[in-house]
């Protein structure tokens, strides 16, 4: 039997107080900013993917019995959740984060870097550039990256951001619309390229871009200004010396190990589900985590070339592999969020803790580079063989491996849906602001102050 989700603690908690009887008023909503200011600091985002898909097109939600079962659209975490401040700011009422509304004209990134310390909106004047953990924090995987702009879905919510696509006319493909960090790769990409990480909201994707093009210039990025939660994306990882790993900073617990081994998507969503009928650990609800859960784990300031490790704490342990030119690297880690890059559902995400590795022509001759770096986020076939593609994919020759490894996670704040979410059925940001019998009550990873009556 699977431990019930967070949904029905809450539940029995207002059942508890109904029925001793305690003297508390009317359920309230708390203020706005009290909200806010009791969330954890680093709280990990619903992913926004709200369909189930097999290995190429959409299917209504599978059951526990049936093949796909135990993906990203089941588990329903902290829905993103956004105020319209209506003087050119967004508030994200789950992280606490404030965003910049509007798109900035690209700059480079040392422009982008000196600009946020004379940046005025709205009256505030403490704004920063984003690390790629808070900029991640606002991808939406309801996107989809089409043949042209006219047939794709921005990765991001437009009815919140404002959002362009790269200009045609100046040369650009549409999908150039790379949003850049501050988080500087802490190894090189290329042939020694300085590298700083960005979000891809066109197209979907984490990656590490050379701060100088191929011919010389320097590259542009768009901007998006962050202020408040400076927390926000630093862990508080315990080891619970029983094979888990607990972060307190996420409420999330993980596998201190991984697979051991790589597998297909299906495969992988299927192994989740063994593991729980074996009790693995001593619990029964491991799921694979979804792309936001698994990004929130990496560390940035590690990678193979610079501290000899996977892009992760050292309390993980991390299988070693031998990568696609012979040399000891670290594995593609699957997650249960499905990338609609393309005309199907075929892709799904994945989290590089060692080398983004990709095939680059040079001179008449395929040479195998760190394309993108450690923390990237790219996707892959769900099923096939990788010999298929001996080159790679895409314009950096993308390494494709499909059998990729699983490091399991459990807990958070989540409820499991059977169908897809609609109009009516109840998030957890509406459930979980009542009242309850306490002055001050943790729940998963939220606390929130409740008024108590006055005698």
């Amino acid at each position: 039997m699977k431990s019930m989700p967070l949904l029905l603690s809450v539940i029995s908690l207002l059942l508890v107080s109904t029925v001793c009887g305690s003297s508390f008023e009317s359920p309230i909503v708390p203020d706005t900013n009290a909200l806010i200011a009791q969330t954890t600091a680093y709280t990990v985002m619903d992913t926004g993917q709200t369909n189930c898909y097999n290995n190429m097109q959409e299917i209504s939600f599978p059951s526990e019995e049936e093949a796909f079962y135990g993906q990203d659209a089941q588990y329903e975490t902290r829905v993103m959740n956004y105020q319209d401040n209506d003087d050119g700011t967004v508030t994200d009422l789950n992280t606490g984060l404030m965003w910049q509304k509007s798109v900035s004209e690209k700059v480079v990134f040392d422009d982008a870097v000196a600009n946020a310390y004379t940046f005025n909106l709205a009256g505030y004047t403490d704004w920063r550039l984003p690390t790629i953990k808070e900029l991640f924090s606002l991808i939406d995987f309801n996107g989809k990256t089409g043949m042209s702009a006219a047939d794709s879905i921005p990765y991001i919510n437009t009815d919140y951001f404002d959002f362009e696509y790269g200009d045609e006319s100046n040369g650009e493909r549409y999908i150039d619309a790379q949003w850049c960090s501050s988080t500087e790769y802490v190894s090189t990409t290329m042939e020694g390229d300085h590298t700083v990480f960005g979000v891809n909201f066109a197209d979907g994707r984490i990656k590490g871009y050379g701060t100088e093009m191929p011919g010389g210039e320097e590259k542009k990025f768009f901007v998006r200004y962050v202020r408040e939660n400076p927390q926000y994306g630093i862990n508080e990882f315990t080891d619970n010396a029983d094979g888990t790993i607990s972060d307190q900073a996420t409420g999330l617990m993980w596998s201190r190990n991984d697979s051991g081994d790589g597998m297909n998507w299906e495969e992988a969503l299927l192994y989740a589900q063994r593991m729980n009928d074996e009790n693995y650990l001593g619990y029964d609800d491991w799921r694979i985590p979804d792309a936001k859960e698994l990004q929130s784990i990496v560390d940035y300031t590690k990678s193979p070339d610079t501290t000899d490790s996977a892009a992760i704490d050292h309390m993980f342990n991390c299988t070693p592999i031998i990568d696609e030119g012979g040399s000891k690297n670290y594995a593609f880690y699957w997650t249960s969020t499905t990338h609609l890059d393309g005309p199907d559902a075929s892709g799904a995400v994945y989290i590089a803790f060692g080398e983004a590795l990709g095939w680059m022509e040079v001179g008449g001759e395929y040479v195998l580079y760190d394309v993108h770096g450690a923390g990237a986020q790219r996707s892959d076939p769900k099923t096939g063989d990788a010999s298929d593609y001996p080159h790679g994919f895409g314009p950096q020759g993308d390494v494709r491996r499909i059998d990729n490894f699983i490091r399991l996670v459990r807990g958070g704040t989540y409820q499991e849906l059977t169908e897809k979410r609609t109009s009516d059925t109840i998030d957890l940001n509406t459930i979980l602001l009542v009242t309850v019998p306490v002055s001050l009550v943790s729940i998963g990873t939220i606390s929130y102050y409740l008024k108590r009556k006055k005698e």
